[in-house]
């Protein structure tokens, strides 16, 4: 048995998938070539192509006004991109962004370089809920604390804050376009894209391999970047050509497809869901039981996908990652900036892998708590 590869990403991808690229490799459907070395124009990738757009609105329910484009540079690329696409829309270049971690962080700062970009809300500094006091970063600054402009082109949120566990995903109904990076969450949960007005994810955690990232957009939002926007990363351009405005991350876009297709072997966003919520459910309730572990995270914005813990011992973390491995359990280690523990669960992961993992744990705690 594979042991249980709990990575933040690139992360673990369902076997079913890997088997299938590895079988295709050398002959994709007796084309007599891999997808690697295919022209991105011939007939069997276009073919390729087009059907993972489709297996990707199916299952997120992506409604008909809004383009699809599989572009490259990550999403830490897209904290350059979307202000150079969407800042202007409104004619004040301004854009407004909630910072709930480090990723939000990353791209309010990035975007501050393209205009009047400002600060909606932060959750930077501790405060007190329910009592509690709450360290930076573990909590969520609700909607109704947002400080959105009417003027401004967009408001930016991270949904999945994939360092310190935070997730938010009850969004509000706002008077400017939502744009929201879904790069650890994506393909976990539904999207309502009935407030939701634009969503791009790195595909590295929840939809396939390194290299892809999905941007799903409005289309009345298109035509409108900058004149120093580079072409290649002008939304309008791609969708017009349909993601191949140049040569796309072929092999990602295959790799991609085949996560949509098993996802929906598996009953599709809804199963995933509820599988994910069973997943994390039974390893906070084993962190919520323990002295010797311990999630900052406030309760009600515990991200599903990523879980940092810390123990009680710090100078046991080293051990404890070690016995891990042996134990089957890899990836376990928590962000640098951090430290600690993150188990990362991710829709490819199965529930054995955590019920392996909390095994594990309560066998450690016993040794050495």
């Amino acid at each position: 048995m594979r042991p249980w590869n709990f990575s933040a990403g690139p992360s673990v991808l369902p076997v079913d998938v890997l088997e299938q690229a590895a079988r295709e490799m050398l002959d994709w459907h007796g084309s007599g070539m891999s997808v690697m070395e295919m022209s991105h124009r011939g007939k069997e990738f276009m073919q390729i192509r087009d059907e993972a757009e489709q297996d990707l609105r199916d299952l997120l329910q992506v409604p008909d006004d809004f383009a699809v484009l599989f572009m490259q540079g990550g999403a830490q690329a897209q904290n350059a991109i979307v202000p150079m696409n969407l800042l202007g829309l409104a004619g004040h270049n301004q854009a407004d962004y909630v910072v709930s971690g480090s990723w939000s962080k990353k791209s309010f700062k990035e975007a501050q370089r393209y205009g009047d970009v400002r600060l909606a809300a932060s959750s930077e500094a501790s405060t007190e809920i329910n009592q509690q006091t709450q360290a930076g970063f573990s909590w969520f600054p609700t909607p109704d604390t947002w400080e959105v402009r009417a003027t401004s082109s967009y408001v930016h949120v991270c949904a999945n804050e994939t360092i310190g566990g935070v997730e938010f995903n009850d969004w509000p109904l706002l008077s400017v376009p939502l744009v929201v990076d879904v790069s650890s969450n994506i393909l976990s949960r539904p999207i309502d894209f009935s407030k939701v007005d634009m969503a791009y994810a790195g595909a590295q955690k929840n939809a396939g391999p390194a290299g892809l990232t999905i941007v799903i957009v409005r289309k009345d939002l298109l035509g409108g970047a900058s004149e120093y926007c580079p072409s290649a990363f002008n939304y309008d351009l791609v969708a017009k050509s349909q993601s191949m405005f140049n040569t796309p991350p072929t092999y990602p876009i295959y790799m991609a497809g085949l996560v949509f297709k098993w996802l929906k072997t598996q009953g599709g966003i809804a199963a995933m869901e509820q599988r994910n919520q069973q997943k994390s459910e039974l390893l906070y309730r084993y962190l919520d039981s323990s002295d010797f572990y311990h999630n900052q995270v406030e309760p009600s914005v515990r991200s599903r996908m990523n879980i940092p813990f810390l123990l009680a011992k710090p100078e046991l973390d080293a051990l404890f990652l070690a016995e891990a491995e042996k134990a089957g359990l890899l990836q376990l280690k928590g962000h640098k900036s951090v430290g600690g523990m993150r188990a990362s669960i991710y829709n490819a992961l199965p529930l054995a892998a955590v019920e392996a993992l909390v095994a594990f744990m309560k066998d450690f705690e016993a040794k050495h708590g």
